[in-house]
């Protein structure tokens, strides 16, 4: 029997790269660390690279690199290779992690106004400048902190965390997550007053 299609008898051969990235999926669903090792190396730069454009600071696109891939492998056995590829499903978990990273950003720049807010008091009726003061001088304040109120602080503005869960990450009790955060929030807006008296007088 013959035909007149050139692709007749013809077998679609399995493209290398769609068969090494099963044998990923297939290590990564049988939690094998080398092929989870192998996944990161695949895909890090990938997600690095969407973080980087997203959220546009490179420290914050390495530490949502570091979710995601934390994310894949917790998650693992929520991946279903028959609703698509591997590359994909990371893809989905980094838009999400980028949206949450973004969310918390807008949080954290809310307290951080809130504090300069405070310590500028009814003076300040507008963004532009004094905002952009503000900010640099909240980051010198932070630098500034015992070592402790300033770990609490950060992982309350940087990793959003709730005071529970810092003292369970610190190990700290959780009045005492509270007293540094209560006392770091106050030097920060001290160090803000001093600074903008700095800045007037000059």
């Amino acid at each position: 029997m013959t035909t007149n299609s050139p692709h007749a008898g013809v077998r679609s051969p399995v493209p290398e790269e769609a068969r090494y990235e099963d044998e990923l999926a297939r290590g990564l669903l049988a939690a094998d660390e080398n092929a989870f090792a192998a996944v990161y190396r695949r895909w890090g730069s990938l997600v690095h690279t969407m973080a980087t454009r997203s959220l546009g600071d490179t420290h914050e696109a390495e530490d949502v690199t570091q979710q995601v891939f934390l994310g894949a492998w917790r998650g693992r056995d929520g991946y279903r290779p028959e609703r698509g590829p591997l590359g994909g499903w990371l893809v989905g978990i980094t838009r999400r992690k980028i949206v949450d990273a973004l969310a918390a950003r807008t949080r954290r720049l809310t307290l951080i106004d809130s504090v300069a807010r405070d310590a500028d008091g009814p003076r300040r009726t507008d963004g532009g400048p004094d905002e952009v003061l503000d900010r640099v001088l909240l980051v010198d304040a932070l630098s500034r902190l015992p070592r402790s109120q300033r770990e609490v602080l950060c992982l309350a503005f940087y990793e959003d965390l709730t005071q529970a869960q810092i003292a369970e990450r610190t190990g700290m009790p959780l009045g005492t997550v509270k007293s540094h955060t209560r006392r770091g929030l106050l030097r920060l807006r001290e160090g803000i007053e001093q600074g903008r008296a700095v800045d007037e007088a000059a």
